[in-house]
C-alpha cells in the first residue's frame, strides 16, 4: 500500500528536499505542495493525502489553523506538523488542534520516514516522554488545572467519570510518559491488556491517540507539568 503525501510549507527548497527523500521509497508518493496553509487545506479536501507534512510558519493561514480545519472538516487525513526548536510552543497548539505528532525540521530522513509510516496507520509519531518534556516546558500556556471544568460546578467532565479506576490510573501513567510495556510492569499485567485499557480510554474520551491523551491529562489537571502527576 502506498502512503499519498502532501508537502504544506512555504519554503521551495525543503519542500523539494522532502519529496526527493520520501518519493524515493517503494510505499510513498507525494501527491502535492501547498505553499500555504489555505492552500494546504483545500488540496487536502481535494486529494484526500493520507499524511499532510505541515510547517508552522506559512503566510495567510499558519500550519496551526489549517491543521483545525482539516480535521473540522472531517477528513481522514492525517497531520503531522513541523517545527523547530525555538516554536516548540506551537508543537502543543498543533497537537490541541488534532496533529497526530510533530517532527523537527532538521529530523534526519529514517527517523522521518518511520513517523510517516506510523502516522499513516494510525498511530502517534511523538514518544510520550518527549510529549511530557514539551508540555513540562510550556506550564504558562497551559490551562489553569484549578479552574472548574467546563460544566462550570467544579466537577469532573462526563467522559472523565466514565473511566474506571484502572483506566483512570493507567491514564495517569500513560501521561508520566510510559510506555505499555513500561504500564505492563509496574502493574503486572499482560501488555495486551494495557493496549486494550488504552484503546478504551481513547474512545470514552473521544480522542485520537495517545498524544492527546497526555494533553488531556494535563489540561484537566490530572498530572501537574513538571511533577508527571
Amino acid at each position: 500500500m502506498t502512503i499519498s503525501i502532501l508537502l504544506a510549507d512555504d519554503q521551495p527548497m525543503l519542500r523539494l528536499g522532502f519529496r526527493l527523500v520520501l518519493d524515493a521509497q517503494a510505499d510513498m508518493h507525494v501527491i502535492g505542495e501547498a505553499g500555504d496553509g489555505l492552500a494546504a487545506v483545500r488540496m487536502t479536501e481535494a486529494e484526500r493525502p493520507d499524511v499532510v507534512l505541515m510547517d508552522v510558519r506559512m503566510p495567510g493561514v499558519d500550519g496551526i489553523e489549517a491543521t483545525r480545519r482539516i480535521m473540522n472538516a472531517g477528513i481522514a487525513t492525517r497531520v503531522l506538523i513541523l517545527t523547530t526548536f525555538d516554536l516548540d510552543e506551537y508543537a502543543y497548539t498543533g497537537l490541541r488542534a488534532g496533529a497526530s505528532g510533530f517532527l523537527l525540521k532538521d529530523v534526519p530522513p529514517p527517523d522521518l520516514l518511520t513517523a510517516i509510516r506510523a502516522v499513516a496507520s494510525g498511530d502517534a509519531v511523538v514518544a510520550p516522554r518527549v510529549t511530557r518534556r514539551l508540555l513540562d516546558a510550556f506550564l504558562p500556556h497551559l490551562p489553569d488545572p484549578s479552574r472548574a471544568p467546563s460544566g462550570g460546578d467544579g466537577s469532573e467532565p462526563l467522559e472523565l467519570r466514565e473511566l474506571t479506576s484502572r483506566e483512570r490510573e493507567i491514564l495517569l501513567q500513560v501521561a508520566a510518559g510510559l510506555s505499555n510495556a513500561e504500564i505492563a510492569a509496574r502493574l503486572i499485567v499482560a501488555e495486551a491488556t494495557v493496549k486494550t485499557h488504552v484503546g478504551r480510554i481513547l474512545n470514552k474520551l473521544r480522542l485520537r491517540d495517545r498524544v492527546q491523551a497526555v494533553v488531556y491529562a494535563y489540561e484537566h489537571g490530572l498530572v501537574r507539568p513538571g511533577t508527571g502527576q
